[in-house]
C-alpha cells in the first residue's frame, strides 16, 4: 500500500466567507453522489454541505453567528452538554422541515426531534445516519459521559463514510467500525482522549483521513509521533479547538 504522508500543517485548504462572519476553513471531497464539503466551525461543531443538503453537528453560539449561516436540513446533537447542545444556535438555523437527530436526554430538553439510540440507523435526505456509542471508560470519568447515553454518528454521503465520534474515549466498539473514510476524534482529557488514546482508537479502525477535533490546548502534533508512518492514516490538523 502506498504510504500516505502525515499532514502537520495548520493551513486550511479553502476559506468559507459569510457576510459579517468569521471565515471558516473547509475541505472538499468528491463522492459517488456529488461533492461533500466539510466546514470546520470549531470545537465539536461542523457543517457538511452534501450537494446542497446542509447538515450541522453540535452547533454552538460561542463559535459563530448562526443567523448568518445556511439553514439546516439536518442537525445532529451528540449529547446535552452546553458546548454541544445550544438551543439558541439551533433555532437560528431551523427551517420548517429541519430534522434534529439526538439522544433521549437531548429530546427531553428540546422537546422536538428524532431520538436515535446507540446502533440505530436511519436514512434522512438521502444520507444514512448511524448512531454509535460514545462514553468515558477511565475510572471516575464516566460521570462526564456514561455508557449508553450519548451518541457519535457515522454518516454515509454517497460512497464516503464519515465518523464524528462525539465526546468519547477509545472504546472497544470503535474496532467494529468499517470502511471509514474520514474520522473526527476528540482529544481533550479529562473529558475525552489523550493523544495516545486517539492514536490507539484510529489504529483500531483505520480511517483514511483523521481530523483531531475538540482538542482545547492539547498538542495535536503529538499524533505524528504516535501513529506509525506506514499506518495509511492521513492526519489533517485544522482549527477545531
Amino acid at each position: 500500500m502506498k504510504t500516505i504522508l502525515l499532514s502537520t500543517i495548520f493551513m486550511i485548504s479553502v476559506i468559507f466567507h459569510v457576510s459579517g462572519q468569521t471565515t471558516f476553513g473547509h475541505d472538499e471531497f468528491e463522492t459517488s453522489k456529488g461533492k461533500l464539503t466539510i466546514y470546520f466551525i470549531g470545537h465539536g461543531s461542523l457543517m457538511f454541505d452534501f450537494s446542497g443538503k446542509i447538515v450541522y453537528v453540535d452547533p454552538w453560539s460561542k463559535l459563530a453567528d448562526y443567523s448568518t449561516l445556511p439553514k439546516a436540513d439536518i442537525i445532529l446533537v451528540t449529547h446535552q452538554h452546553g458546548d454541544h447542545l445550544d438551543s439558541v444556535a439551533i433555532n437560528k438555523i431551523l427551517k420548517s422541515n429541519t430534522l434534529i437527530v439526538e439522544n433521549s436526554a437531548v429530546f427531553d430538553i428540546l422537546k422536538q426531534g428524532i431520538v436515535m439510540k446507540n446502533n440505530d440507523k436511519k436514512t434522512i435526505e438521502g444520507i444514512e445516519i448511524e448512531a454509535v456509542p460514545a462514553y468515558n471508560t477511565t475510572t471516575d470519568r464516566d460521570k462526564f459521559h456514561p455508557k449508553d447515553r450519548d451518541n457519535g454518528y457515522v454518516l454515509t454521503f454517497g460512497n464516503k463514510r464519515v465518523y464524528v465520534a462525539g465526546d468519547t474515549e477509545d472504546i472497544p466498539e470503535m474496532a467494529a467500525l468499517k470502511n471509514i473514510d474520514i474520522a473526527f476524534l476528540p482529544m481533550n482529557q479529562p473529558y475525552t482522549m489523550l493523544p495516545e488514546q486517539v492514536a490507539k482508537a484510529a489504529l483500531s479502525f483505520k480511517p483514511k483521513i483523521l481530523y483531531p477535533y475538540h482538542f482545547g490546548e492539547t498538542v495535536v502534533a503529538k499524533l505524528n509521533d504516535l501513529l506509525p508512518k506506514n499506518s495509511g492514516i492521513e492526519i489533517r490538523i485544522r482549527s477545531l479547538k
